[in-house]
């Protein structure tokens, strides 16, 4: 598994990734953004905005 700094590394380095960001809903694309650092792999990504769908926060 690749991975980067932050997730606008992550997102300059991987299109899907961010083409899956651009998709979610904006809730869950504004909470993402506030963790930015914390976002450094597609995988980590799609499973933080999972969590944040199923309202687990």
């Amino acid at each position: 598994m690749q991975k980067y700094y932050d997730m606008y590394e992550l997102f300059k380095n991987d299109t899907s990734a961010k083409q899956y960001f651009d998709k979610l809903p904006v809730y869950v694309r504004e909470q993402i953004s506030t963790r930015a650092n914390g976002v450094n792999s597609f995988e980590s990504l799609k499973d933080y905005a999972e969590n944040l769908l199923r309202g687990d926060n």
